[in-house]
């Protein structure tokens, strides 16, 4: 946490954006519950590829801090940069928001200096439910531009069930100690993915419980360098 105020913080006294907003003024105006969403931007290295990432917190609150900006922040060390969406609470709600983001960063990508291709949506919990529906129906599908699907989508500790053909190549990982998202039912949907020739990767940890975010200190340490690798292998 304070790694990610610290380096929010650095970047804004240098003059950088950090956040930006993804519904303009009069939208806000004309509906107060998008006043406070938007991107929180984590710059990676010039022309890299592109990950959106969704907080957890079951459609009530967005755990963004333990959820969505540590991994944000990983990955921008990795070389990409890296967006945590801040969403409106509710599933229609929040997809609607994501596709908003989407087609934010697809028509600012030059002037931010990114990559589109093969973008990717990372969450955790609601998080990875908002990024499986915008993977499995596009962006168009919840009032978001006409564009492509993800090239990959990375989900944690979720018991979303929903799948359709056209899903794009799925990271999962879930604890087998998790009383609210069951690792079979994760499993289970990307056997179903793998069948259809969807190429997947799935892991699960013995002992851990629901929302261990990045894992570290936990036997799911490193899983964010394996679900990159993934991601790369898409490309």
């Amino acid at each position: 946490t304070v790694e990610i105020v610290n380096t929010l913080g650095g970047w804004a006294a240098s003059g950088d954006t950090v956040f930006y907003d993804i519904y303009t003024d009069e939208e806000k105006a004309a509906d107060p519950d998008k006043e406070d969403t938007g991107l929180f931007f984590f710059r990676g290295e010039p022309g890299g590829k592109v990950a959106i990432c969704n907080a957890g917190g079951g459609f009530v609150y967005v755990g963004a801090m333990q959820d969505s900006l540590p991994h944000a922040l990983a990955l921008s060390q990795h070389g990409y940069h890296a967006f945590a969406l801040i969403y409106r609470p509710g599933a229609q709600s929040g997809c609607e928001d994501l596709a908003r983001a989407i087609s934010f960063v697809y028509s600012h990508a030059e002037e931010l200096g990114i990559s589109t291709d093969c973008y990717s949506l990372w969450g955790g919990s609601a998080g990875a439910r908002l990024s499986a529906w915008l993977g499995s129906y596009g962006p168009a599908a919840f009032g978001g531009d006409d564009l492509p699907r993800p090239g990959t989508v990375v989900m944690q500790y979720t018991g979303h069930s929903e799948y359709t053909t056209a899903d794009p190549p799925t990271f999962a990982c879930v604890g087998e100690s998790d009383g609210i998202a069951s690792w079979r039912t994760m499993e289970r949907r990307l056997h179903i993915l793998d069948s259809w020739g969807i190429p997947t990767e799935f892991h699960s940890y013995r002992g851990l419980r629901h929302g261990f975010g990045l894992g570290t200190g936990t036997v799911a340490e490193g899983w964010l360098d394996q679900a990159a690798a993934f991601w790369e292998e898409q490309t």
